[in-house]
C-alpha cells in the first residue's frame, strides 16, 4: 500500500519516502508518494527523484496492484534500491495546472446539468462530453457563469461516505457508466461551496484547488458535436 500524500495535501510539492519495490516493468513504489496516479480522466503527474548523490526523472505515475502507486521513469536505467530513503519532487506548475482544470470541470458540469458521457484533464485545456441531445449551448452565457462561479471563490472541500451511503443518493454521480473501485470501503467526495452557497458535490478521487478563485479565468474554445446526441465542451485556462 502506497500512502497517498496527494490526498492529504494537494498542495505538497515534494517528500521524503522509502523504495518500498520495483515492479517487472521497472517502475518505482514507494511507501508515500505525492506523485498523483493517472486516473479519473486526470493525468499522473511528473517530476523527480533524488538519492546517495543520484537522480531520475519520472514521466508520470500509474496505479498498480491494490493500493500502490507506480512511478513510471522516463527512461531506463539503474533504479533507487529497494530500502533506500530518497527525495521525491513533482513538477508543481504542472499539477497545479491539472487542479485548475480539473475543479474546473467540476464548475462546468453545474453549469451544463446534462449526463457527462466522458471527460479529460490536461495541461492547462480540459474537456467534458455531455448527452445533450437537441440542447443548445450559448458559450457566451457559459463563460458568463463559470466565471461567476470562479470569482465568487468558494470553497472546495472533500468529505469521505460508505459504499451503501453512495447506493443511496446514485444522484451524486453524474459521469454515465462511472462508479467507484469495487472492494473501497470509502468513496471521496469533492464538494464546491458550503451551506446554502454550495454548488455541487460529486465523487473524485482527484486533486483540487482549495478555492475556485485560484482556478483564474476561464475559457470556452469550442463546442463541437461527437454524435448524434453528443456535444464536446473544452475549456482553457486564461
Amino acid at each position: 500500500m502506497t500512502r497517498a500524500l496527494y490526498h492529504e495535501d494537494a498542495y505538497a510539492a515534494q517528500a521524503r519516502a522509502r523504495v518500498e519495490a520495483h515492479t517487472p516493468e521497472g517502475g518505482i513504489v514507494l511507501d508515500q508518494t505525492v506523485f498523483y496516479p493517472a486516473g479519473g480522466g486526470q493525468p499522473g503527474d511528473s517530476g523527480r527523484l533524488s538519492w546517495d548523490r543520484s537522480e531520475m526523472t519520472i514521466a508520470t505515475a500509474v496505479r498498480g496492484e491494490g493500493d500502490q502507486v507506480v512511478l513510471v521513469p522516463a527512461e531506463p536505467r539503474r533504479l533507487p534500491p529497494v530500502g533506500a530513503h530518497l527525495e521525491q519532487r513533482i513538477d508543481w506548475e504542472r499539477r497545479h495546472r491539472h487542479m485548475r482544470m480539473h475543479t474546473a470541470l467540476h464548475i462546468l458540469s453545474v453549469v451544463i446539468p446534462l449526463p457527462v458521457v466522458g471527460g479529460a484533464v490536461g495541461d492547462g485545456r480540459g474537456r467534458l462530453d455531455f448527452d445533450m441531445g437537441e440542447a443548445s449551448a450559448d458559450v457566451e452565457t457559459l463563460e458568463e457563469l463559470l466565471n461567476e462561479a470562479v470569482d465568487r471563490d468558494l470553497p472546495v472541500e472533500e468529505e469521505w461516505i460508505t459504499q451503501t451511503a453512495l447506493a443511496e443518493n446514485p444522484q451524486l454521480i453524474k459521469t454515465v457508466g462511472a462508479m467507484p473501485p469495487r472492494g473501497v470501503d470509502r468513496v471521496r467526495l469533492v464538494r464546491i461551496g458550503t451551506g446554502g452557497d454550495q454548488i455541487d458535490l460529486q465523487p473524485c478521487g482527484g486533486t483540487h484547488v482549495a478555492r475556485t478563485g485560484e482556478i483564474g479565468h476561464l475559457r470556452i474554445s469550442r463546442i463541437e458535436s461527437r454524435g448524434r446526441r453528443t456535444r464536446r465542451v473544452t475549456l482553457t485556462l486564461g
